[in-house]
């Protein structure tokens, strides 16, 4: 059996040529692909570091907001502690009141 190398040659060249084709249209379409995630990244970018903004501005609020409520809780207790000397006074300035008045009968 002889071989017909020329044949060979030919029909080897044109799978390569078939391979190197599909190629360069995958290089293509992966370029594609590329620089449409290059795009949505860079959206994706832009909309977290808008979220991130606005989250900022939110915990700022919240950090003012806690900050009231702190000052409130500790002036409640301050006035619960206080609370009966309050009361004993109050009394004391009505029974003082009283004790130089007659009694209702």
């Amino acid at each position: 059996m002889a071989m017909n190398v020329e044949a060979e040659i030919r029909d080897l060249k044109r799978r390569v040529g078939e391979i190197e084709g599909s190629f360069g249209f995958l290089t293509r379409q992966l370029k594609s692909v590329h620089k449409d995630l290059l795009t949505f990244q860079a959206k994706t970018e832009q909309k977290f570091d808008a979220v991130d903004q606005k989250f900022a501005a939110v915990d700022a609020r919240f950090d003012k907001v806690d900050g009231r409520l702190d000052r409130l809780d500790g002036s409640l207790r301050k006035l619960r502690d206080d609370m009966p000397g309050i009361v004993g006074d109050a009394m004391r300035t009505v029974v003082r009141a009283r004790n130089g008045k007659p009694r209702k009968a």
